[in-house]
């Protein structure tokens, strides 16, 4: 990690992997160490739970960028952190991109208000929307971006695109394109084209097929912008300066994602640096096996005196016991995430991995994220 963050040719990297493998706080981790390393930092999350906020102190995170307090400056870096706001971001584009009358009545629409609060795929494309601008700005010579948790593993990579195809699309404009006089065919046209008015009114509602039709046509002369911004984004995903970092969790399920993640971002040439196997159990250098733990415990449990008997060793022995119990248990865990690790290392050889082990406590502090990120950059 450390070889990562202190190379000035790495300006943004992008942490992804299924929902619930601890992506905030890798990037957080990331961010705090990369700051405390000498460089300027912004972490970009779309984390719903807030926890970055917490763990930085803040009280709050919004769309705008706040610098972090706590960070040890002394290699003269610095960390910022924001919170995605979609629709307050949608806002931005409208009102960056139109007039203000037609931004007014852009922002106005129900359409629209419907389109960039709950579309499908809207977060997603905001995300990157708002790394786009980010990095546009210059600010800040490294951004941690934390993906949004998404049902499918790499939705953030195709919103982009499928919301500047919908915008951009020939269904979408065919709602207010006129049909012109004159024109072979016209009266054909029309009737094909009231047909199919009629059957959207019928499934939508009048009044939603006249809020899309108003909506598409104030928001005309910003469609090609949509398609434009988003391959560029695409661009800067492929681009040297990019690094991707899969994080999963030491189970099936999540290395399962994780192995898609690989292979997607590898036929979409995007750059990986590596995966973070997260909250790991260590098995440290007990020299007692789980099976041999057990064994331990069933031989004291057989040395312990009937019920009702007063004897000390026996208190002793009972104790001494659980602890083995316990121990096995551990030990077993730990064993079992080897194996399930292991497959992923040996169909991916080439794939740097890192480990973190689990924590007694939820990170919630600077110090927490201190820990993760020597996990992070432990060449052990």
């Amino acid at each position: 990690m450390d070889r990562l963050i202190d190379d000035r040719r790495t300006r943004i990297i992008v942490c992804c992997g299924s929902g619930g493998v601890g992506k905030t706080t890798a990037a957080a981790a990331i961010g705090l160490r990369a700051a405390e390393h000498g460089r300027e930092v912004c972490v970009l999350t779309v984390d719903p739970a807030r926890r970055l906020a917490q763990a930085m102190g803040l009280t709050s995170l919004d769309n705008t960028p706040r610098l972090v307090e706590g960070v040890r400056d002394e290699a003269g870096g610095s960390l910022h952190a924001m919170m995605l706001d979609m629709k307050r971001t949608f806002d931005e584009i409208v009102e960056g991109h139109a007039d203000p009358a037609r931004a007014a009545q852009i922002l106005a629409n129900p359409f629209y208000q419907s389109l960039s609060s709950s579309f499908a795929g809207t977060q997603e494309y905001m995300a990157m929307e708002k790394l786009g601008q980010l990095r546009r700005s210059d600010e800040w010579d490294l951004i941690v971006v934390d993906t949004p948790p998404s049902r499918s593993a790499l939705d953030f990579l195709d919103a982009p695109e499928r919301l500047g195809r919908f915008l951009d699309g020939r269904l979408i404009r065919v709602l207010t394109a006129p049909v012109k006089a004159g024109r072979p065919f016209g009266r054909v046209l029309n009737a094909g084209f009231s047909m199919m008015t009629g059957a959207l009114t019928k499934l939508l509602g009048g009044q939603v097929l006249r809020d899309a039709q108003t909506f598409v046509t104030a928001f005309d002369t910003m469609f090609g912008g949509f398609r434009e911004r988003a391959d560029a984004t695409y661009r800067l995903l492929q681009a040297p300066g990019t690094s991707f970092l899969v994080v999963a969790a030491p189970e099936p399920d999540a290395l399962r994602e994780a192995s898609y993640f690989v292979e997607r971002l590898d036929e979409e040439r995007m750059p990986l640096a590596g995966l973070i196997v997260n909250r790991v159990h260590t098995m440290g250098s007990h020299r007692l096996s789980s099976a041999q733990s057990l064994a331990a415990a069933e031989t004291l449990e057989g040395m312990i005196p009937n019920e009702g008997v007063a004897s000390a060793p026996g208190a002793g022995y009972s104790i001494t016991a659980a602890a083995l119990r316990l121990h096995a248990e551990r030990m077993r865990l730990g064993e079992r995430e080897r194996r399930v690790a292991g497959a992923f290392t040996s169909a991916y050889p080439a794939v740097p991995v890192v480990e973190v082990p689990a924590l007694p406590v939820d990170v919630h502090d600077l110090e927490g994220l201190r820990r993760i990120g020597e996990s992070l950059a432990d060449r052990g």
